[in-house]
């Protein structure tokens, strides 16, 4: 399941600069995250780094995107070209 920021995001710039697949951008209000490209930080840490560092805990899973851990994996895989 991809993350989503809630509009409760008071734009510390805090949350883009530690997502490893680029995921996080400023949007016309508060950032957002890609889906696309949001694995939960898996295959790169243990937590979802953005989640850990978000000082309004407004950051949950998205639930219009589940997807299971074997998922996330693949899509990590994917976004870092270690795809077979």
């Amino acid at each position: 399941m991809a993350l989503i920021i809630t509009d409760e995001c008071i734009n510390c710039d805090v949350c883009e600069p530690e997502c490893p697949n680029g995921a996080i951008y400023q949007g016309d209000e508060i950032y957002e995250i890609d889906p696309d490209l949001c694995t939960e930080c898996v295959g790169h840490y243990e937590t979802s780094q953005c989640v850990e560092v978000c000082p309004v805990d407004c950051i949950p899973k998205d639930p219009e995107h589940e997807e299971s851990y074997e998922v996330l994996y693949e899509k990590y895989l994917k976004i870092t070209g270690e795809a077979d």
